[in-house]
């Protein structure tokens, strides 16, 4: 549409173009702030600024011991080296206790970022690779496909049940995402997605790392099946074998996963967490390569599903420092020594049980609560 320009000499047509495009800025039918507003904005952004900028100095003080001290601690680490006290922060990090930030009133709100959800899996998965899971006829039936692929990876009912009891509220199906376990009309706060809420970047990095071996163990299975079933099989494995060389595009580190993932055909690859052949292998393999890191560092034991969970949740590193922590250290050490900032700001029950013997306490609990939930039930009788 052409838009008439009010009349502007040549000195004053930068100023009226600044005018019309505030004005253009508002809602239609909506009136420009006063000045008064606009004055009054002012005067609390100046407020907010001084008091945010003072926490955000000594956050990033706070934060910047934090790593500091998880590099020497991961030394000592390699030299076999038992951490001592001293090695963690051992204060609480700085809590913004200001203002909160005032709104411009001369723009509108800004909506909240927007979270994909399983719409846009399956979108993604139908545009970019014409492919469609396939889905089981009930949860009972995903559930019975977890178990064997848990089991057979060596990991126990203990640690399968109690995870998913913890990640997936004990009564999450195979498509639960995270911010819409009570309500499906809610907002997703993030893409982690079933019974182990993987993340769409964890989604990419498993088929990076593991998938040609899916494709191998279900290609061998294929020759098992009858014909229709095979061929259905054999035209899905070709589509997970594209989408496995574009995982492997990049180097394999997480930061380059995380901007695959954030593309229509990462988000495509998470749509497999929905397919009875592939999702129980992803959400397998996401317990399975802690227990391997764990192994590898040398640890014996079997990890219980608490401590499987820690590492699961503050990444295999961060875990399994707190998992093989001196148990008197474990009510003197923040939870924060284990997290980057973004990721406890996120996570309120670190926050909530800010120190590591309360929050793996806080885990246990948990566990033990939602296990008794008939969705938990379900998945433990379906072991053997």
């Amino acid at each position: 549409m052409r838009i008439a320009w009010p009349y502007c000499g040549v000195v004053v047509l930068i100023a009226c173009a600044l005018t019309f495009t505030a004005a253009q800025s508002q809602a239609p039918g909506v009136a420009p702030p006063s000045a008064a507003a606009m004055a009054q904005y002012r005067r609390d952004l100046e407020a907010y600024q001084q008091v945010h900028d003072a926490y955000l100095a000594a956050a990033k003080a706070y934060w910047t011991s934090v790593a500091d001290k998880r590099r020497a601690r991961r030394a000592k680490q390699a030299s076999a080296t038992p951490a001592a006290l001293d090695d963690y922060v051992l204060t609480q990090p700085p809590v913004y206790s200001g203002p909160p930030k005032p709104r411009d009133p001369s723009k509108p709100p800004e909506p909240p970022p927007y979270i994909p959800v399983v719409a846009d899996f399956l979108a993604a998965a139908l545009s970019e690779y014409k492919f469609t899971p396939r889905t089981p006829r009930n949860d009972g039936e995903f559930k019975r496909a977890y178990v064997a692929a848990a089991s057979a990876a060596g990991l126990s009912r203990e640690q399968v049940v109690r995870i998913y009891s913890f990640e997936a509220t004990g009564n999450g199906t195979y498509e639960t995402q995270a911010g819409l376990e009570y309500n499906k009309n809610a907002r997703a706060i993030s893409t982690a997605l079933g019974y182990n809420q993987l993340l769409t970047t964890n989604s990419v990095e498993i088929l990076a790392e593991d998938g040609e071996r899916f494709v191998s163990a279900l290609a061998a299975a294929s020759a098992q099946l009858p014909d229709e079933q095979r061929k259905a099989l054999e035209s899905k494995l070709a589509i997970v074998r594209k989408m496995i060389a574009f995982a492997k595009s990049v180097p394999d580190d997480w930061n380059q996963h995380e901007a695959l993932a954030q593309t229509q055909k990462g988000l495509a690859i998470h749509a497999l967490n929905l397919d009875l052949d592939f999702g129980p292998l992803l959400q397998t393999q996401k317990l399975l390569d802690s227990v391997i890191f764990a192994r590898r560092k040398g640890f014996a034991a079997t990890l219980t599903a608490a401590e499987l969970e820690m590492m699961n949740l503050t990444g295999d590193g961060n875990g399994f420092d707190m998992v093989t922590m001196a148990q008197d250290l474990r009510d003197k050490v923040p939870t924060a020594n284990f997290f980057q900032q973004h990721g406890y700001l996120d996570n309120p029950v670190a926050q909530r049980n800010n120190v590591v013997s309360a929050l793996l306490a806080a885990t246990n609990a948990a566990m033990d609560r939602e296990a008794l939930k008939p969705g938990a039930k379900e998945l433990a009788a379906a072991f053997p």
